[in-house]
């Protein structure tokens, strides 16, 4: 099946280009989250303007990206959270949670969008997650995830 992305996804592409997925990951997986749309003649229209407000978005240069990330690796995040008894969390820690703490904690503004926590953490103690800011560059951010 043909889509087009919305947002970028890891190991696919970046929003606004066309590609070529097995019809289930596009029905079940990438159409329903909102990361793609299916590619008609007329959607060729929308493949411009999400490539517009992609370059407003992203970060121009590699150069920039390790400024950036040395920013980022050097920042220490910590993020208060509900839980329980045994250090389990009421909920989980969320991509808006991480970059509104970096952000708290003194480092460069993130898009949400482009951090990665790899699987959700639920637990106390610390964590690490990656954040894309270019294709070739991405940083390391250690979290310490403590009860609120």
């Amino acid at each position: 099946m043909k889509i087009i992305l919305t947002h970028e996804v890891s190991g696919l592409g970046a929003a606004g280009d066309v590609v070529d997925v097995k019809d289930g990951y596009a029905r079940n997986y990438l159409i329903p989250r909102n990361f793609a749309i299916r590619w008609t003649k007329g959607g060729e229209k929308d493949v411009e303007q999400i490539r517009r407000a992609r370059k407003i978005h992203e970060i121009a240069t590699i150069e920039q990206a390790n400024e950036i990330k040395a920013r980022l690796e050097g920042v220490k995040v910590r993020l208060a959270v509900r839980s329980g008894d045994a250090g389990r969390l009421f909920g989980s820690v969320t991509q808006a949670d991480v970059a509104s703490a970096i952000k708290a904690s003194g480092g460069p503004e993130v898009d949400k969008r482009r951090i990665e926590l790899g699987s959700p953490i639920k637990t106390l103690g610390a964590h690490e997650t990656s954040v894309r800011l270019h294709p070739e560059v991405a940083a390391k951010v250690n979290i310490e995830v403590v009860a609120a």
